[in-house]
């Protein structure tokens, strides 16, 4: 069974991909970076805990948030299901396909089978569109867009993991009842929004805090890891190349605001547009450092890192309040 009408989206992260490609089948079409953007999706996070191998460096809001941003701020209906049994999460998603609606899944890539770097990461975002006795048809991002597919077991399994940002067997569909919002007055308000919470962190490890923050805990990192080759390495592939379209997504952010100010007709949302692109070229300095270090293993280089972090908050937090006053009155 496969939805003849489905269009695949091919996008860089997984969770613009997923909600994309649903959004897609409503007659929608939105660029990557401006579902990004509607989805209030900049975000940054240092976390780290017992349970976990090396600490985590995002750049984004928490899992689901993102699709539900953008459902919102579209007066789209987002209807999701979780359950702890995988018979009736199978069923969940079944009974849509077989009337004609496209799926959006959570899940630990680890499990898939067209991955080849097995890491488990149990906050991965693919919509299916199809299925047969054995195999399961999904659209995920880049390489994997148009042709991905894994076995229905496997599915099971990456769906039923457990673990950080992990869900109950997650699957979402997307409806349109109503004419779309001005976009307009959206891109106003998801920017404004954006921009509120990056600056007000509820606790010292998120948004611009979270990175002058990281500017001291890489160093505690750096001296407690047991395999600094292993933690540093990975960290900067999950920078640049972990889904995040380089840039722990500032390259997205980026393109967002530049189409932004096209539609705004903002001189002062093309200026931030370029602030953030230099933003990620700093992002994409500390990537690079981190690869170094994870060769290397010197002292200079985490202290070189440390000083961008700082000079990265510092960036970050001007940008974002001249966003946010830019874009207070929607």
């Amino acid at each position: 069974m496969i939805l003849q009408n489905f269009k695949t989206f091919n996008g860089q992260h997984c969770e613009t991909t997923a909600t994309g490609s649903l959004i897609n089948q409503l007659g929608i079409e939105l660029s990557e970076p401006m579902l990004f953007g509607i989805g209030e999706g900049l975000g940054y996070i240092f976390w780290n805990m017992k349970v976990m191998d090396f600490p985590f460096i995002g750049g984004r809001i928490k899992p689901d948030l993102l699709t539900d941003n953008i459902c919102k701020n579209l007066k789209l209906k987002l209807e999701v299901q979780e359950t702890s049994s995988t018979k009736k999460a199978w069923e969940n998603i079944k009974s849509k396909l077989d009337s004609g609606k496209a799926v959006g899944l959570k899940l630990d890539c680890y499990h898939l089978e067209y991955f080849t770097t097995k890491i488990h990461f149990a906050g991965h975002y693919a919509s299916i569109y199809g299925y047969d006795n054995n195999m399961a048809y999904l659209n995920d991002t880049n390489q994997q867009a148009r042709d991905a597919k894994t076995t229905l077991k496997s599915l099971e399994l990456a769906r039923n993991e457990r673990g950080p940002m992990s869900s109950r067997n997650l699957s979402y569909t997307i409806t349109k009842h109503q004419e779309l919002p001005d976009l307009k007055k959206v891109i106003k308000k998801a920017i404004y929004n954006n921009a509120v919470d990056f600056l007000n962190p509820p606790i010292k490890n998120i948004g611009y805090k979270g990175i002058d923050k990281t500017s001291t805990e890489i160093k505690k990192w750096f001296r407690t890891s047991d395999n600094i080759e292993k933690d540093f390495a990975t960290s900067a592939s999950l920078m640049e190349r972990g889904g995040t379209g380089g840039a722990l997504f500032r390259n997205i952010y980026r393109d967002f605001l530049k189409e932004s100010a096209v539609i705004l007709d903002s001189k002062e949302i093309e200026d931030a547009s370029q602030d953030y692109a230099e933003i990620a070229l700093l992002w994409s300095q500390v990537a690079s450092l981190f690869e170094q270090i994870s060769e290397k293993k010197e002292m200079s280089d985490v202290n070189q890192a440390s000083e961008l972090f700082i000079e990265l908050s510092e960036k970050e937090r001007g940008t974002m309040e001249k966003l946010r006053e830019i874009s207070k009155d929607q």
